[in-house]
């Protein structure tokens, strides 16, 4: 799975385990419905201001998106062998 994706299967995560609407994350992070649907189907890449836009949108931290929860995850991941 690539980073993209990553982020886009984190974010839906997220947006369900939180009862949430796509279309109500989109408007608190500034996009309109379309552009959101875009970044989590792969049809426009996430940058950087994008990953911050939807964390802070969600209120969580941009790593929570990548699917790192705390510290220990980045070391963990961080040091994690190359497959």
């Amino acid at each position: 799975m690539d980073t993209v994706e990553n982020i886009a299967n984190y974010t839906r995560k997220i947006i369900n385990d939180r009862g949430l609407k796509q279309k109500k994350v989109a408007e608190m992070a500034g996009y309109t419905q379309q552009e959101f649907s875009n970044l989590l189907n792969g049809r426009k890449f996430f940058g950087a201001y994008d990953v911050l836009k939807i964390a802070t949108a969600l209120g969580v931290t941009p790593n929570e998106l990548f699917g790192i929860e705390s510290d220990n995850d980045l070391f963990e991941t961080a040091n994690k062998p190359k497959q």
